[in-house]
């Protein structure tokens, strides 16, 4: 999953995901992984409903069971085709030149990637949405009624208050899925609100909760409950962020997939839940897991790609994170078209742990969660970790808070400050510091000071390096130095924001690069919402375990856009994945609460690369004027662009025309005219001007709206609209323009970004574009 940032280290020091890129019907040699011999045969479009495909996957299907009868794990039959068994490297090679076949690839192990949240969200956006009988102008957000969200991720707390159904009408009818029953969770523990949670076993680790639906890690708790929570009034973080969690689509209803635990997330069960979701009648799935950046796999061997391929094509918007990667660039993962990719965020919010020394009292804030013991006033002795070496140690890994390298002695009763230039994450040192008996650290980490660890009841800051510089310079001239470290305080109306996360990954992503991605951005820095109940680890002495927890990620961002995908699908059930994935990121803000445009964790400007479209907004999506749909057949050509086998291109849907081919001439900027939401164009030159075309439909409600564009174009980029007005006589009517790129500058720098808006005085929708040379 793409982790949290505090349980998510925790499980990325288990996790090692080690991924095979294979090509179409073939195997080639993996990377090392931890399948133990299991293999996922992929066959397409799915068999249950073709009689010949059926035959042909129930004979391939005995040829592997042949004197291995337990050989088959999971088999696919309701959205895809296909089986995971256990094979040896010849059968699985073997079982790869079946011409019914289109992929073999060995199981990879995928990693894990609140509530004021939606407050900061609303007042964020511009639009005022029209009262009519498809809006609520009052609360766009308390939507969703019926609308289903399908959560894959390490299971769900039922007890929670975030998923009672109080108030909540009968299961929909055209529920198929089930409440899987196991040692610690029974049918009872399913709900109006919780209808469906299924698991699937992870044999590497025989504990109860890992053959059940159970969270026994939080993260599936928090991610399920940010999406679809009910509203739960006086919840906090033992009083801090007090106020009320709900998540982005509060009336909605929940189904869990547990895929994972707490080695990962099975590729063979990402694909199990994937079928069992299509089946089970799902409107959303949320993905808060993928691939790390080391491993940009093939789609044909990509579990996520393959399962939200056919999600998509049975009307499912797929949402997925962009990963914690960040922030160097081409680190986005969960790439192909047809998912909607979430990069994270902060919100105005900050969680302020200050650090007082000297005489004085003189205060430097700093970012954490502690709660800490000590008293305000400074008094305890403060040292910097250099000099807490023992007389055989290395002083740069001493002053990195490295235990090994530290004198007891000299640390016990103090409170110590640790650099960070080791990698190592200011957790760690907390617990060095914590183990060798000091009383509180002080972590000058400037990358990690946007995001609050929870540090327990450990006195614990992090401050930025700049900031340090007056610390160090009090040690440096003090003999008997003192300071004090404060309990965490949140502190609302902060500013800027919101600003991109370091931690989320960004583009260009390598194997399309001709779209850009990450598609859209949501807060995902500090996100208050439901946890498991019975986690100690961080309870502060003397406490019960909080129902709620704060964790960071883009695993957070990810489900604040799946909650609002599921408001918009309540209001237009019959719009498309695509046209909901327009809908968002064509309403998206570029601006942060001090009405600038939108920065980096370091202070450089947000671009296309850091942020998709821009911030989600919770009301915009229910209006958005037009909308961009993308096809079937439009990714079908994106395959056929990014050179896959014709042969196997028409092995994936059902619903394929039996002529479909891919054209025989076509350049590499044929993907750029693939009709997305946003534009990017590569190998630009300068010497030649560039075109593509986008076709928007009307959904703005009136039957003779008039959109006109206007452009946002860097210095030395020609940008024009062909035609820039688009006149249309009824409602859901298409029409089509082209984007014309030229430049008098030859060649452009690297990348240059601008947007197109298209607006009727009431309603707009921007699209960005990047142009690379």
């Amino acid at each position: 999953m793409d982790c949290s940032m505090k349980g998510i280290w925790m499980l990325l020091s288990l996790v090692c995901f080690l991924f095979l890129v294979s090509s179409l019907g073939e195997t080639k040699a993996a990377y090392p992984t931890a399948n133990n011999g299991l293999y996922i045969v992929y066959m397409g479009a799915a068999a249950s409903s073709n009689g010949s495909l059926r035959i042909q996957h129930a004979q391939l299907l005995r040829s592997v069971l042949r004197g291995k009868p337990n050989a088959v794990v999971h088999t696919y039959k309701n959205g895809f085709s296909g089986f995971a068994a256990r094979l040896s490297e010849a059968e699985a090679n073997s079982i790869a030149k079946n011409p019914r076949v289109v992929s073999v690839f060995p199981d990879p192990l995928l990693k894990l990637h609140t509530t004021h949240s939606w407050d900061f969200l609303k007042y964020q956006t511009a639009l005022k949405v029209d009262s009519n009988p498809n809006s609520d102008s009052n609360s766009s957000i308390s939507q969703g009624s019926d609308t289903i969200i399908g959560i894959l991720d390490t299971g769900i707390w039922p007890e929670s208050e975030s998923f009672t159904d109080k108030g909540m009408g009968p299961v929909p009818s055209r529920w198929k899925g089930k409440c899987m029953e196991a040692a610690d969770f029974t049918s009872s523990n399913c709900n109006r609100k919780l209808i469906g949670a299924r698991f699937y076993n992870q044999e590497e680790n025989k504990a109860v909760h890992q053959n059940s639906a159970r969270d026994a890690i939080g993260h599936g708790t928090h991610v399920a409950s940010t999406a679809g929570g009910s509203t739960v009034e006086g919840a906090s973080y033992y009083g801090l962020a007090e106020g009320t969690a709900k998540g982005g689509s509060p009336a909605s209803r929940i189904a869990m997939y547990r895929v994972c635990s707490d080695v990962g997330c099975r590729g063979s069960a990402i694909l199990a839940a994937f079928d069992d979701a299509i089946a089970d009648g799902v409107d959303v799935l949320s993905l808060s897991l993928g691939a790390p950046a080391m491993a940009e796999p093939d789609f044909s061997s990509d579990p996520i790609a393959l399962g939200a391929f056919h999600a998509v094509e049975r009307g499912i918007l797929v949402v997925c994170s962009a990963g914690n990667d960040g922030p160097t660039q081409g680190t986005v993962s969960n790439v192909a078209p047809w998912i909607f990719t979430v990069a994270a965020s902060t919100m105005d919010r900050d969680f302020e742990s200050d650090v007082v020394f000297g005489s004085n009292n003189k205060v430097i804030k700093g970012e954490g969660i502690n709660f800490s013991p000590l008293k305000n006033s400074a008094e305890y002795p403060l040292i910097h970790a250099k000099a807490t070496k023992t007389s055989d140690g290395d002083e740069d890994e001493a002053r990195n808070c490295d235990e090994i390298q530290m004198d007891k002695d000299k640390v016990k009763g103090k409170i110590v400050i640790c650099d960070s230039d080791d990698g190592y994450r200011p957790y760690d040192k907390r617990d060095a510091v914590k183990n060798m008996g000091g009383i509180g650290a002080v972590i000058i980490d400037t990358l990690t000071r946007s995001v609050a660890e929870n540090f327990g009841g450990f006195p614990t800051t992090v401050i930025s390096s700049k900031d340090a510089q007056d610390i160090l310079s009090y040690w440096n001239s003090t003999s008997k130095p003192v300071a004090t470290i404060l309990p965490t305080v949140a502190i609302t109306k902060y500013k800027p924001a919101p600003v991109i996360a370091y931690f989320s990954s960004r583009g260009p992503a390598f194997t399309t690069n001709k779209i850009i991605k990450p598609d859209i951005a949501a807060p995902g820095v500090n996100i208050l919402a439901a946890w498991i109940g019975n986690d100690t680890e961080e309870a502060p002495e003397g406490k019960q375990p909080s129902p709620f927890n704060v964790i960071s990620g883009t695993s957070m961002s990810c489900p604040h856009v799946s909650g609002i995908a599921a408001t918009v699908k309540s209001q237009y059930p019959t719009w498309s994945p695509s046209a909901i994935r327009s809908a968002i990121m064509t309403s998206a803000t570029h601006t942060n609460n001090l009405g600038a445009p939108i920065t980096t964790d370091s202070g450089s400007i947000a671009t296309p690369h850091d942020y998709g479209a821009g911030e989600v907004t919770t009301q915009g999506p229910l209006q958005p004027g037009l909308v961009y749909e993308t096809s079937t057949i439009d990714y079908l050509y994106f395959l056929c662009y990014s050179r896959y086998e014709l042969s196997d291109i028409k092995k994936l849907s059902n619903t394929i025309p039996s002529n479909f081919t891919c054209p025989k001439e076509w350049s590499d900027d044929a993907i750029s005219n693939i009709n997305y939401p946003s534009i990017a164009i590569s190998n630009f030159d300068g010497k030649q001007s560039k075109n593509v075309t986008r076709t928007v439909t009307n959904v703005s409600g009136d039957e003779k709206a008039v959109f006109m564009a206007t452009m946002d174009a860097p210095s030395g980029l020609d940008v024009k609209v062909i035609p820039d007005k688009l006149a249309f006589t009824k409602n859901n009517q298409k029409l089509s323009y082209q984007v014309v790129f030229s430049s008098a500058v030859s060649p452009i720098n690297s990348h240059v970004y601008g947007s197109i808006t298209w607006t009727n005085g009431k309603f707009s929708a921007r699209s960005p574009f990047v142009v690379s040379k």
